[in-house]
């Protein structure tokens, strides 16, 4: 049963990318209005058990709580808006995999706090980013539209990265439901903004718009991310982590198998490195995890578990 829900969630999460770059192509969403309905939709449909079992959490939001929350829903925001557009500048492989550079960004951010990381994640670093390298160095020979594409994907990375950290330091003391609808919802404002200044319409497509909207939502937000939470109660968050990480080869191979999308051979090369060294990251982070809590607990200090960062690789 257990593999049968982690081939869902991949089939979920790695349909984002072909799914969003098919809804921008063939109609007249825009890529902020799949952002904003997305959240909206995932918001609502958060809130609804909590405001049934526990309607109080909300009115016991901690001015700390908001804050992060706030932090992490304009991350969110500015990372659906980077990476919805790359998706209409470069191929659906290389903005899937460069976005998926959200747990790098992690360990380059816990770099500058002074995380003192394993050989073996800063040897993972060096591999994706050499990945990184591949892809875009290609794609800047081919046109520049799809440079900015990827700059765009890699920006929209970074943001996951850093809407994962803020959201975990809220999360130190919110429920699940509390914190995403939270999250979502400030999100979607956000975008609601976003799409005020850029004159994008959030409202009026066609019925294939609103269909592909819908599909995006429930296979990538609720399908997807849902099975992957579920699996982290029944795996270890390393396995659930290393599943997530086939988002990378599973959109590739939908967006060549629905979208006739072919990419040069370097350009296949880059992916691979990228999956090799987020897979050496994510390795190296768990052994450094548990040698922290085996010092820890040598010296009478016990910590609580931090794994759970792991498996929060992908938003999309």
């Amino acid at each position: 049963m257990n593999f049968f829900i982690a081939a869902l969630g991949v089939l979920g999460v790695a349909s984002s990318g072909p799914l969003i770059a098919a809804t921008l192509g063939a109609t007249s969403a825009s890529a902020l209005a799949i952002a904003f309905w997305r959240n909206a939709i995932g918001a609502a449909v958060m809130a609804t058990p909590t405001l049934i079992r526990e309607p109080r959490q909300f009115g016991h939001v901690s001015r700390r709580e908001f804050r992060w929350s706030l932090l992490a829903a304009v991350a969110l925001a500015l990372h659906f808006a980077c990476f919805i557009t790359s998706l209409q500048l470069t191929s659906v492989a290389a903005a899937t995999a460069l976005v998926c550079l959200q747990s790098a960004w992690i360990a380059v951010f816990q770099l500058f706090r002074g995380t003192r990381h394993r050989w073996q994640v800063l040897a993972g670093l060096g591999i994706a980013f050499g990945g990184v390298v591949a892809i875009t160095g290609f794609d800047m020979g081919s046109s520049p539209s799809a440079l900015l594409g990827d700059l765009l994907a890699i920006a929209g990375g970074a943001l996951a990265g850093l809407y994962t950290l803020a959201g975990g330091k809220a999360r130190q003391s919110m429920t699940t439901g509390t914190y995403t609808t939270l999250c979502y919802g400030m999100c979607a404002a956000v975008v609601a903004l976003l799409a005020l200044f850029t004159n994008q319409r959030l409202t009026g497509f066609e019925a294939a718009g609103w269909l592909g909207i819908v599909a995006i939502t429930v296979c990538a937000q609720l399908v997807g991310h849902t099975a992957f939470n579920h699996l982290l109660a029944k795996m270890s968050p390393l396995l659930v982590s290393m599943i997530i990480l086939l988002e990378i080869p599973g959109a590739a191979l939908l967006a060549a198998v629905f979208l006739q999308e072919t990419l040069p051979a370097g350009t296949y090369a880059g992916l691979g490195l990228i999956l090799l060294g987020l897979a050496v990251v994510v390795l190296g982070q768990k052994r450094g995890a548990a040698a922290r809590r085996s010092r820890a607990g040598s010296a009478g200090r016990g910590e609580p578990p931090s794994d759970q960062s792991l498996a929060e690789l992908g938003t999309d």
